[in-house]
């Protein structure tokens, strides 16, 4: 999978939240505040092809997680991003 063009992480007051911008965008209203891991994940793999593994890499790399919390907590990320459209 891949994260769309047109979507960006900012830091906004303190808080990680994606922008979305250009015009195959225009119409998305959602606001998504990410938490700082799944913001470490955005940051780890925007980009670039990647799957639930480089997620996981990511997330293991950066906190100390076991692998199997770390796999469960990507594939529900990776879910919900493909749901709201980000990837």
């Amino acid at each position: 999978m891949k994260i769309k063009d047109g979507f960006e992480l900012r830091e906004i007051c303190g808080e990680n939240v994606i922008i979305a911008y250009g015009e195959e965008n225009i119409n998305f209203s959602t606001l998504i505040a990410l938490n700082e891991s799944a913001a470490t994940i955005w940051n780890a793999v925007v980009g670039k092809e990647f799957s639930v593994e480089d997620m996981v890499k990511a997330l293991c790399d950066e906190y100390e997680v076991e692998p199997d919390k770390a796999t469960a907590d990507c594939e529900a990320i990776a879910r919900e991003w493909h749901e709201l459209g980000l990837c």
